[in-house]
């Protein structure tokens, strides 16, 4: 496999379905056999999402901005792991961000 380098900068953000309104997203990968769904998600001020869970173990970093979850708030530079089938959320943010997410099968 050669490398593959993305350039997110040059994409145009389009709707992220599934996020509900006003998130967007840039795909920087699908997934494959080779290389998880990863995705670059921009998230407005106000925005809120209820609780869910995944199939596969969800990775998260956020870039800037912040949210909430549980009571909590997670601020830049936070990493998190989401092991599959954990349910997580609700989510909100007052102020918006921009979070890199992986979905990937992770040896457990």
């Amino acid at each position: 496999m050669n490398a593959v380098c993305i350039k997110a900068g040059e994409m145009e953000w389009r709707p992220a379905d599934g996020y509900g309104s006003g998130a967007e997203e840039k795909v920087l990968n699908e997934g494959d056999g080779v290389v998880p769904r990863t995705i670059l998600l921009k998230i407005p001020p106000g925005w809120r999402m209820e609780a869910h869970s995944h199939l596969n173990t969800e990775l998260h970093y956020i870039i800037d901005g912040e949210y909430e979850s549980q009571g909590e708030k997670f601020l830049p530079g936070t990493f998190c792991v989401i092991p599959k089938e954990v349910r997580h959320g609700g989510y909100s943010t007052a102020s918006g961000a921009t979070i890199l997410v992986t979905w990937c099968d992770l040896k457990q």
